[in-house]
């Protein structure tokens, strides 16, 4: 790959057809294949504007759940495809997309150096031949595809009878990637599912062909080495090979948040990098002996990349990770939500996004999953939400049940953010012998769930003109805290020139570093849970907290050590020194 970073997914629509606008360009990106219903529609859209025949698959229809996603990723393929070879037909003119491709490039590349050295030369055959050698080495950029392991609704057929595990949710979708013509990863995120895990040795383009690469590979998305080699060595037993470790901040980052016990990104990255060969070594060998078992014969170690994302804002911050942790490239999310040529954000939505302030962003218990999630303010979902609570109506119709889990008052499962549930609650709470602060916190933490399956999806369809009027408009989004340096609408050129250094989208922003940032989000979270559990103190929980405050406490003297090997000057240097102060004098304060 010729790029050093990609675009990790954005919520459920946001980067849905993001390979289609990048992937002709050599840039890596990825789409959520959760929402078949949102997918369905976008394949309406874009077959009819690729001039394409579009035929619906139904959902009274057999696996019409995986069929969507299977028709949908051969077309966003057969699109990208499409442009791809219509810019490598184009020849090396003033505004032509084949002129982009190598200026996006990053300046250390050689086919970037190779191009500038042609752009130099005088008309000959001499150019010509090294313009017909620049095309020859032209690569798209992959097209990846993302599960959310723990969405993974079991479902019924149209007679109400439970079909077999095959055909839920996230077994589904998964079956749509592996039927689909795409060869690239499927990036598994939250956690481990065996189900889905098991489910995945049925799928031949998962095992090693020719050289001991396969068609379509597995990227795992992690916030700690310890689950990352633990989720690899369960699959390498399979003969299923991990060829990317995503590493991800547990709270600096965008969508569902997965907090960890305090263990800080530079710390995990050492880790990574400390292990990496030890790692490789058990893992290849439980590896080849699952291969075996199944008569395929492999002689080498497979590639296994290291790549980070979550908070990285500026190209100094790029840099150092790849080059002080050698992870082979980084990930940009949120930011890109800004660059309408890239990503799927209405109108409204992006004009609240250019105005936002740090305190628009935060963690919160808004996700049905019961995992944290990263909620934005001004999105009209939460002003809906807010609206139906003040009306006394409190929750969401539920249409798409993709969230659907808790069995607390139904015999069939039901989603947390829903009308429903929340009505049944809200009345179980009232009830109860309670005063009236202790109602209102109960009654609080019930209504501020919400509802994602369609909130998520909402921009991309009122985008394309999808919506009718009678649905639902309001929109659900869920940017990383990052996002509120970044206060402009961009075009595609200015971000990618901003993560390369040729530009500086935050000049004059007073922005601390990421590592500092993500300190400070766990610092609140510690707070937060340390103030929600004052009154009712168990032995574990303190034990719990006081591990977290520790390993906060570890990330600090790291991030101490490390602060002369980050390349900035003396006056950043001494306020990242002082910020780590202030953080470590609040923790000390702490103490029980």
């Amino acid at each position: 790959m010729h790029h050093t970073f990609h675009i990790p997914v954005l919520g459920l629509g946001y980067s849905i057809d993001t390979p289609v606008k990048v992937s002709h360009f050599g840039i890596s990106s990825v789409m959520s294949i959760v929402d078949d219903e949102m997918i369905e529609r976008m394949r309406k859209h874009h077959s009819k504007a690729s001039g394409e025949i579009f035929v619906p698959i139904n959902k009274n229809e057999d696996d019409f759940r995986a069929r969507r996603i299977t028709a949908y990723l051969n077309l966003v393929n057969r699109i990208a495809d499409k442009n791809f070879e219509d810019l490598k037909n184009q020849s090396f003119e003033d505004g032509a997309d084949l002129n982009l491709y190598f200026q996006l490039l990053p300046e250390h590349a050689t086919l970037k150096k190779q191009y500038l050295q042609m752009m130099t030369m005088e008309a000959s055959d001499e150019k010509q031949l090294l313009q017909l050698t620049l095309k020859s080495q032209l690569t798209k950029g992959a097209i990846d595809v993302n599960i959310m392991s723990k969405v993974d609704k079991l479902n019924k057929d149209v007679y109400g009878q439970n079909l077999p595990d095959a055909f839920s949710d996230a077994s589904a979708a998964l079956r749509g990637f592996a039927n689909s013509t795409l060869s690239s990863s499927l990036v598994l995120s939250a956690g481990m599912n065996p189900r889905l895990y098991n489910y995945l040795e049925n799928f031949a383009d998962f095992y090693p062909i020719q050289n001991g690469h396969s068609r379509k590979q597995i990227i795992l998305k992690v916030s700690d080495f310890r689950s990352a080699f633990i989720q690899a060595k369960y699959l390498a037993k399979k003969g299923i090979w991990i060829s990317e470790f995503r590493i991800e901040s547990g709270l600096n980052c965008g969508g569902h948040a997965f907090a960890t016990d305090g263990f800080l990104l530079g710390p995990i990255l050492e880790e990574f990098k400390l292990k990496k060969q030890e790692m490789l070594t058990e893992l290849f060998a439980l590896y080849k002996a699952a291969l075996n078992a199944k008569s395929i014969d492999i002689k080498e170690i497979p590639a296994l990349r290291i790549t980070v994302q979550g908070g990285i804002g500026t190209a100094q911050e790029d840099e150092f990770l790849l080059k002080h942790y050698e992870v082979d490239a980084t990930g940009w999310g949120s930011p890109f939500l800004l660059v309408p040529e890239v990503t799927n954000v209405d109108d409204q939505t992006l004009s609240e996004l250019t105005k936002a302030e740090s305190s628009d962003y935060y963690v919160s218990n808004s996700s049905p999953l019961g995992v944290l999630f990263n909620n934005f303010k001004r999105s009209s979902a939460e002003k809906q939400r807010l609206e139906r609570i003040a009306k006394g109506r409190p929750g969401s119709p539920c249409k798409k049940k993709y969230l659907v889990s808790n069995t607390e008052f139904t015999a069939e499962p039901i989603c947390t953010a829903s009308r429903q549930y929340q009505n049944l609650k809200i009345k179980q709470i009232q009830s109860l012998n309670l005063s009236t602060a202790e109602r209102e916190v109960k009654i609080s933490a019930v209504t501020e769930k919400l509802c994602l399956c369609e909130g998520l999806s909402t921009a991309t369809l009122i985008k394309h003109n999808l919506l009718t009027p009678r649905e639902n408009h309001a929109v659900s989004i869920c940017p990383g805290p990052n996002l509120a340096w970044f206060s402009k609408i961009y075009k595609l050129s200015e971000m990618v020139d901003h993560i390369y250094g040729r530009a500086d989208l935050l000049a004059g922003v007073d922005r601390p570093n990421m590592f500092i940032n993500e300190l400070n989000l766990y610092m609140a979270h510690y707070s937060k849970d340390l103030e929600a559990n004052l009154q009712t103190f168990s032995e574990k929980k303190e034990k719990y907290l006081n591990k977290f405050r520790e390993q906060l406490l570890d990330g600090i003297a790291y991030y101490k050590a490390l602060i002369p090997k980050l390349n900035q000057s003396i006056s950043y240097q001494n306020e990242m020194y002082a910020q780590l102060e202030s953080v470590e004098a609040g923790l000390v304060s702490y103490a029980f």
